[in-house]
């Protein structure tokens, strides 16, 4: 059973269209009791990181998804929003801390503009993948998907870095921790790629 959460803020049907489109099929909800007893979970997200994780508090999710990750070992993915939310903190409308499944905080992007990079990052972008990646399994070293974004987790070294992207700096594009998975792309909207990507994250974890 794979679980999307439903927090209020997400592109949360387009998700779902999409599973179901790779043939599977996926329950859009904010019940704990569900959620606990997923087999994959997908935590999507647009807006705000402070608002988004006050949703999800509100809805008395945050311990359930870290009880259902940590503990139960059950793979997640985090899409956009929903990625940063798995990590440590962000100062996006004042500061919040995160889930903390990633020892990493979301930071806005430095000034671009000497480099005539504007913020957000919006529209397509080339991700490096990582040969070992299971995520990325079957896709090309260097590969398109569409962003959009002000904040991002920093590249310095990481070694759960599956996927890296550039604008202006080295950030990471997608992670890939044991079975906790993140995009900062959205690949719900990143055509057959993004399907592909979809596919390996049912298949693969």
């Amino acid at each position: 059973m794979i679980v999307i959460i439903d927090y209020g803020m997400g592109n949360l049907f387009s998700i779902q269209a999409a599973i179901r489109y790779l043939g599977a099929e996926a329950i859009v909800t904010s019940d704990p009791n569900i959620i606990s007893n997923a087999d994959r979970i997908i935590l999507p997200g647009v807006g705000s990181f402070y608002k988004a994780m006050g949703n999800l508090h509100t809805a008395d999710l945050v311990e359930v998804l870290r009880e259902t990750v940590i503990s139960r070992l059950i793979p997640i993915l985090g899409i956009c929003l929903g990625m940063q939310l798995l990590g440590l903190s962000s100062t996006e409308d004042g500061y919040s801390e995160g889930l903390g499944l990633i020892e990493c905080p979301v930071e806005r992007f430095g000034d671009q503009k000497s480099e005539g990079l504007k913020i957000p990052h919006v529209g397509f972008n080339t991700v490096s993948v990582m040969q070992t990646s299971k995520l990325f399994s079957g896709l090309d070293a260097h590969v398109d998907f569409y962003f959009t974004h002000s904040y991002r987790m920093k590249f310095t070294g990481q070694p759960y870095a599956a996927g890296i992207c550039l604008h202006g700096e080295p950030f990471i594009a997608a992670f890939e921790k044991e079975h906790i998975c993140g995009t900062q792309f959205h690949p719900e909207k990143s055509q057959t790629n993004g399907l592909f990507l979809l596919r390996n994250f049912i298949k693969n974890f």
